[in-house]
């Protein structure tokens, strides 16, 4: 049995005790639990203000893309919901990329990245997102370093942070990672309902739980970012957890939305048992980071909740059991901390990215 498989029975063991009756919060002991408010820093990239501050620059900084008009935020949209609202993301060259964009937001709780789990942290993430032609595309890990290192306020900066290293492909991505492991959203309103605040959701999305757990949708969606286990609880970083998607093939939602088209982990892992293959998203925030699936197809969310319930678990559900799961799945936005621009440091009298716009 697979880790995907042993951890999902341990999850059904554990909602399968709250039973048909109304659900209480007090009846979720471990399945589900409040996000933290801030995540954890791995040993071998600790967290500092100075750090924090370059990765914030990087994150915002065109300059990181070949033609210098794609940064982080570009496709991960800190003003909204982390991602970008498109099917497919749009990179340098008007180049499109070959799935959705994910929610940067609460990223830091996964154990791997990407839909197929091709990255093992967020610091092998930032560096295969630069490195790739329909993304940020820049050609190697060298011209990354020789555009960062020419410009001045970085040198320094890199200098300052990481001493003897200063700047290389490694340190831009720790510094990259570090600011994005400070985008949680906590206390939305499930967790406040979580911490015994009876009064923080409505009567629709407390059924919502309910049928949540029923329909058997919290065999992969638990813990604390409803995405199955966090690092270090159950799988060490690097570790993925997934599932199989389309999991009962040959609906009319397979075909409608062309869920089976692309393969999934099995392109990256080049194991046959990955065919179709997924890893787990996060529901955090959910609501507001349409389009769903990993092609961008369905455009709703109470859509993505009929589909799921047929082409995962063979349920059909009632109008009355999606609007309820929806009222549910919109409890888990949570409280976005603000973010400001940062200023980035200048090139005086000259680009970093002429030869390059065309």
């Amino acid at each position: 049995m697979g880790l995907k498989a042993v951890f999902s029975g341990v999850a059904l063991l554990m909602v399968g005790m709250v039973g048909s009756v109304a659900v209480q919060a007090a009846d979720l002991p471990w399945t589900f639990q409040p996000l933290p408010a801030v995540a954890e820093a791995p040993k071998d990239n600790p967290s500092t203000k100075e750090k924090l501050a370059l990765g914030k620059q990087l994150f915002f900084d065109a300059r990181l893309s070949i033609t210098g008009t794609h940064s982080c935020n570009s496709c991960h949209n800190l003003s909204a919901g982390g991602e970008d609202g498109r099917a497919q993301p749009v990179g340098v060259y008007g180049r499109t990329g070959k799935r959705g964009t994910q929610t940067i937001w609460n990223a830091a709780f996964h154990t791997v990245y990407n839909w197929d789990g091709s990255a093992n942290t967020l610091e092998e993430q930032a560096q295969k997102h630069i490195l790739d032609p329909n993304i940020m595309g820049m050609p190697d890990a060298e011209a990354v370093v020789g555009r960062i290192n020419a410009i001045p306020g970085y040198r320094q900066q890199f200098e300052k942070i990481f001493g003897k290293e200063a700047v290389n492909f490694k340190t831009i991505a720790m510094a990259l990672s570090s600011y994005e492991r400070t985008l949680t959203t906590p206390n939305s309103p499930f967790d406040r309902y979580l911490r015994g605040d009876d009064k923080a959701i409505s009567a629709a999305a407390k059924r919502g739980i309910q049928e949540f757990i029923d329909v058997r949708c919290a065999s992969c969606h638990f813990w604390i970012n409803l995405a199955g286990p966090i690092p270090g609880l159950a799988l060490q970083q690097g570790e993925g957890f997934y599932e199989l998607f389309p999991n009962y093939p040959g609906t009319d939602y397979e075909t409608r939305y062309s869920l089976a088209d692309d393969l999934g982990r099995v392109y990256f892992s080049q194991e046959p048992t990955d065919t179709r293959m997924w890893r787990m998203p996060s529901l955090r925030n959910i609501a507001i980071t349409a389009p769903y699936f990993h092609n961008g197809v369905v455009k709703t969310l109470d859509e993505a909740v009929r589909v799921m319930a047929k082409t995962q678990l063979r349920r059909e559900v009632t109008e009355q059991q999606v609007s309820d799961i929806v009222a549910f799945l919109n409890t888990l936005t949570g409280e976005f901390p603000e973010q400001t621009l940062p200023r980035l440091p200048e090139t005086p009298n000259r680009t970093a990215v002429a030869g390059h716009d065309h």
